[in-house]
């Protein structure tokens, strides 16, 4: 019950974090969250004390920090509450959250994103670990979503649902490891990174797969649905 909660209040952060504008100096993003940039510009924040240990790190360098400063802010604050709580067992608790970048075209263009890797332990039966991705436009200087991924009037589900379904084939060793249901859900798509060469997409444990397949990463072909794509 405790992941449930704190899940809701993570997702319903960074719809709001997605929307709002980036922070006038990206340097502080950092800062703001009581973390170090190392010399490959990689954000690491890490506390730990008897309670607790959290650990945080992501690319400095993406446009839309204020997002992520958002995003990360909630899982903390929600997670030191859940941890710091008087009725808190089997402690220390964790929280692990890797924010890996990507990016695709050129530096003055094209798109960046982020995606972390949430990786929790609250004193249940066992750690969850799901996906956040933030994606950014950088000519257009405004986030990326599922929506805004596609033209108007694409219809790219089909293609995914297939181009995945045959990726992860061949990743289980099992034929149709996807169900059409689940395949063709828009709204198994949410968290993607776009690069030159590929659409990769992040599913969270109980997405595509039963939650014991735990969280699962496909790729996508960029050429496969590059007619489709509005970035």
């Amino acid at each position: 019950m405790r992941f449930v909660k704190l899940a809701a209040a993570l997702t319903a952060c960074a719809v709001v974090g997605a929307l709002g504008t980036p922070v006038a100096v990206a340097q502080s993003a950092c800062a703001d969250l009581g973390g170090e940039v190392n010399a490959e510009g990689t954000c690491r924040v890490h506390v730990q004390n008897r309670t607790y240990t959290l650990t945080m790190t992501f690319p400095d360098d993406y446009p839309d920090q204020q997002a992520l400063v958002a995003y990360l802010t909630q899982a903390r604050d929600g997670f030191v509450n859940v941890a710091e709580n008087p009725d808190a067992r089997n402690l220390p608790y964790e929280l692990d959250a890797r924010g890996t970048g990507y990016r695709s075209g050129p530096p003055n263009g094209g798109t960046r994103s982020v995606v972390f890797t949430m990786w929790e332990n609250v004193g249940g039966v066992r750690p969850q670990s799901y996906y956040q991705a933030f994606n950014w436009n950088v000519a257009k200087r405004a986030p990326i979503t599922f929506d805004t991924l596609f033209k108007p009037g694409a219809q790219p589900m089909p293609v995914l649902y297939r181009e995945v379904n045959r990726y992860l084939e061949h990743q289980l060793g099992t034929m149709n490891p996807v169900s059409e249901a689940a395949g063709l859900d828009p709204a198994n798509y949410q968290h993607f990174a776009l690069t030159d060469d590929e659409l990769i997409f992040f599913f969270s444990p109980g997405q595509l797969l039963p939650p014991s397949a735990g969280p699962v990463q496909a790729s996508v072909p960029r050429s496969a649905v590059a007619s489709m794509l509005a970035v």
